[in-house]
């Protein structure tokens, strides 16, 4: 049988079974697949209601449709720089993402930043239970609490079959997702009221927002750098670098971008329909039709929680494995895993579910200024120190070449988001700089502060080679 049949075997076979990997090296025999395939999940990822409520915070805060969409833009363009560059690691290196981070901050060590990803993972997971509660109410009679509950069975359940069918889910995604929004963009253009109101020249502005949007827009982005490279760790080591980078900015900043936009226009246009849940208020536009429509941007946001889920197992199996000297995760340890963080995503979206909106801003700022350090210095160190070399064997072993702990990389780390404190604003702080500024830059501060630190103290270039699985320098 030639390698074109034994790979669409796979593809078909793997739909249907447990996925085998977790934590460890992919092996190169295990790898198939193309780039194109990264399109689609990320596009379909963010092609969601999630993401639109992002296009909708701009409005709320006073900025005109075209300063918004001006705002959403720049912030897409910019974050998904980061977050694409972190995707094409996965093929070269055939490990998890936070796998790799070993390699900065010690075996032990990178549970820091392990940390930070659960929590972000599962406080996303949280708000979308609370996005979908009412939408799936009105497609099935159920409590508030229930509905929630529901979103996150559906979640285990296609998260523990795993790594092929959440590519399969993202193709199918896509092509609905784009049917359902292409139309619902139409039917609010077609809209009787206020559409004409709608300028890109308007005179809402002012820099704090503005700022915000950008900053609120490059975080749901670089939020999916901890984890992306989980999604193409299947990849041929052989992939064109280049191809992983752009395939996967292309999905996620044209997915995130059109629908933060329809949010912002749905804002704009319908403003009255944000007082429902925005996949009610997206689903009403298509009349008789609205069940089908809700039906599929439900499935669509289970789709986005999934990518949560998984990674965040991922994540915890990653921390415990550390001091544990776990290599390899049974299937009942996963469900076990999964099931916790379910449990736990789920009770705080029924705890926080009626004040939601100031809990999902925080969440998009508050990861921002935890990720960012460790974005920065886990690209600096792949594609600058170590330039994609490394001792994947040592990888699991603390007595390896990169330790327990790095105490200069956790140090770095520390000083970035201390440095970035002045900077921050939440709906419970607001640094004195951004005070000052009436704006948060910290997203950025955080970029080059934790980029230019770990250069100094890894002031030149060490190439480290993998005696093992002969990885090969970056294109």
């Amino acid at each position: 049988m030639d390698a074109p049949l034994i790979i669409k075997k796979m593809n078909r076979e793997a739909v249907v079974k447990l996925e085998k990997r977790s934590i460890e090296f992919v092996p190169h025999s295990e790898r198939y697949g193309t780039p194109r395939r990264l399109f689609t999940i990320w596009f379909s990822s963010n092609f969601q209601v999630t993401a639109l409520m992002v296009g909708t915070l701009g409005i709320a805060s006073g900025l005109s449709f075209g300063w918004t969409l001006l705002g959403l833009l720049i912030g897409n363009l910019v974050g998904t720089v980061f977050m694409a560059a972190h995707s094409a690691q996965g093929p070269h290196l055939g490990v998890p993402q936070m796998i790799q981070s070993r390699a900065q901050f010690g075996v032990y060590g990178a549970a820091v930043p392990l940390l930070v990803m659960v929590t972000a993972a599962v406080l996303f997971l949280a708000a979308s239970g609370v996005l979908m509660r009412d939408a799936l109410k009105a497609l099935v009679p159920m409590s508030d609490d229930m509905a929630i509950a529901v979103v996150g069975v559906l979640t285990f359940v296609i998260g523990f079959i795993g790594y092929e069918l959440i590519h399969r889910l993202g193709a199918w995604m896509s092509l609905l997702s784009t049917l359902v929004f292409a139309a619902a963009l139409a039917l609010i253009l077609l809209h009787p009221t206020d559409t004409a109101t709608i300028t890109v020249s308007g005179t809402g502005f002012t820099l704090a927002a503005f700022n915000l949007v950008i900053a609120q827009a490059a975080s749901w982005t670089l939020g999916y750098g901890p984890y992306v490279a989980d999604y193409s760790r299947y990849l041929p080591a052989n992939v064109s670098t280049r191809a992983t980078f752009w395939t996967t900015y292309c999905g996620c900043a044209l997915g995130s971008f059109a629908m933060m936009a329809l949010g912002a226009l749905l804002a704009v246009a319908i403003p009255a329909a944000l007082d429902r849940d925005p996949a009610t208020a997206i689903a009403t536009l298509f009349g008789p039709w609205a069940p089908l429509a809700l039906g599929v941007i439900a499935l669509g946001v289970i789709q986005y929680n999934v990518l949560c889920l998984y990674s965040a197992y991922m994540s915890s199996v990653t921390i415990f494995g550390a001091f544990g000297g776990l290599k390899y995760v049974t299937a009942p340890a996963k469900a076990l895993v999964m099931a916790v963080l379910t449990v736990a995503a789920t009770l705080i979206a029924i705890a926080t579910q009626y004040r939601f909106d100031t809990f999902f801003a925080d969440i998009l700022i508050g990861q921002l200024y935890l990720l960012i350090p460790w974005s920065a210095i886990n690209l600096v160190d792949y594609y600058w120190v170590c330039r994609g070399h490394y001792e994947i064997d040592d990888l699991y072993e603390p007595k390896g070449c990169y330790g327990r702990f790095n105490r200069k990389t956790l140090a770095v780390y520390a000083v970035s988001i201390i440095g970035t404190i002045p900077f921050m604003k939440l709906s419970f702080y607001t640094g004195f700089v951004a005070n000052w500024l009436g704006a948060d830059i910290s997203w950025a501060m955080g970029l080059v502060l934790a980029g230019a630190l770990y250069c100094m103290v890894n002031s030149r270039p060490v190439v480290k080679t993998s005696r093992m699985y002969g990885q090969k320098s970056l294109e």
